[in-house]
């Protein structure tokens, strides 16, 4: 496993998993650190899946949404998919209301997103 921190953006690799903790609530400045830091990953390395773990997430607007949906296109043509955990109450209803669910999955936990995926 590989772990790495800088700045609000903590993230390890887990077999070929992208495990992403967002560590604040996903506007336009957060998307484009974590946009630009997971397509770099995604490309250096054998990444097929992304979790991202919302467990620090209260709040996330369309670009969040933009974020994920970008990634999952990445993963996609490489066979993989997008999963999220620790999903709150609030973006939970954003999830469900924009139709993310029809293409990601939803786990308790990071841990469990990895042996899922």
């Amino acid at each position: 496993m590989y772990q790495k921190e800088q700045e609000n953006l903590h993230y390890e690799i887990e077999r070929n998993c992208l495990i992403i903790y967002v560590q604040q609530d996903l506007d336009h400045h957060a998307v484009t650190l974590l946009r630009e830091c997971s397509d770099r990953l995604i490309e250096a390395g054998n990444v097929r899946h992304i979790i991202f773990d919302f467990k620090h997430v209260d709040f996330m607007d369309s670009s969040g949404i933009g974020l994920i949906m970008g990634r999952y296109k990445k993963v996609m043509f490489r066979g993989g998919k997008v999963a999220v955990s620790n999903v709150g109450m609030e973006v939970d209803r954003i999830f469900q209301m924009s139709g993310l669910y029809q293409i990601i999955d939803k786990y308790p936990s990071p841990k469990e997103a990895v042996l899922g995926l």
